[in-house]
């Protein structure tokens, strides 16, 4: 049987969690890489005939990252993989407030894990598979906030704008290659996660949109992490992935 390969970053919590979880499968096999490990992942594998790899690195240095990826990709016989699957989920949301105020470590951090190891390790993954016959796709998680503005929000929001237009690029360069990976930066929707409760705890006199958070959660309006790895997921499984370099799950 061939084994269909997923990458997956930020795996250790929220919905990259989800996602892993999801994927474990028997003919899967799966490469998580995470600021830590997950025992609970790990068992998981172990109980579903799975294959599971995780990786605890610091994204914020995605060059070593991507190094190993290369390393790891190349050592793979690819007659034996069926597809492969890179899921770009990590990100830093770095402290809510103006940027005049932000410190400047807190906002570059921001940047390399949200928006510079996106890119570095799909050139890594994409150059690495290039000459497989498989299927590939890169699946980049954006965000409803790499499309519209926020106040206290401007690494963030940069971070997931810059994945969507890098994605359009993508998705122009693997047009013209005979066989080009799929791409897609895709918008989960309203997700209940860390994220969300540091958005919910932030200052409102430094983040004007507090409420709107707390407002989100007081009505139900938050999916949670399960369900929107879900919704993910079957997003990726659809036939007419990557014919929209820039989408939202909930369209």
């Amino acid at each position: 049987m061939k084994i269909k390969l997923f990458i997956i970053t930020g795996a250790s919590r929220g919905m990259g969690f989800c996602l892993a979880e999801q994927l474990l499968a028997p003919g899967h096999s799966l490469l998580c890489i995470s600021r830590t490990t997950s025992i609970e992942l790990a068992n998981q594998a172990q109980r579903r005939g799975a294959v599971l790899l995780q990786w605890a690195c610091d994204l914020s240095d995605p060059q070593s990252v991507a190094v190993q990826v290369c390393q790891w990709l190349q050592a793979q016989d690819s007659s034996l993989i069926d597809s492969a699957c890179l899921i770009n989920n990590a990100g830093v949301i770095p402290p809510l407030v103006p940027l005049r105020e932000s410190d400047p470590a807190a906002v570059a951090q921001a940047l390399r894990v949200g928006l510079e190891a996106p890119l570095v390790l799909t050139a890594a993954f994409l150059a690495s598979t290039r000459q497989w016959s498989g299927s590939r796709k890169v699946l980049n998680i954006s965000s409803g906030l790499g499309r519209r503005p926020m106040a206290s929000q401007s690494a963030y929001c940069a971070t997931k704008a810059g994945m969507d237009h890098f994605t359009r690029c993508l998705a122009l360069d693997e047009a013209s290659e005979p066989n080009g990976a799929k791409v897609c930066s895709l918008a989960p929707g309203v997700v209940d996660t860390d994220m969300q409760l540091q958005l919910r705890g932030a200052n409102p006199a430094s983040f004007p949109d507090q409420h709107n958070f707390m407002q989100l959660k007081a009505s139900g309006q938050l999916t949670s992490a399960h369900e929107a790895a879900a919704r993910v997921l079957a997003f990726l499984q659809r036939v007419d992935f990557g014919s929209q370099p820039v989408a939202d799950v909930r369209c």
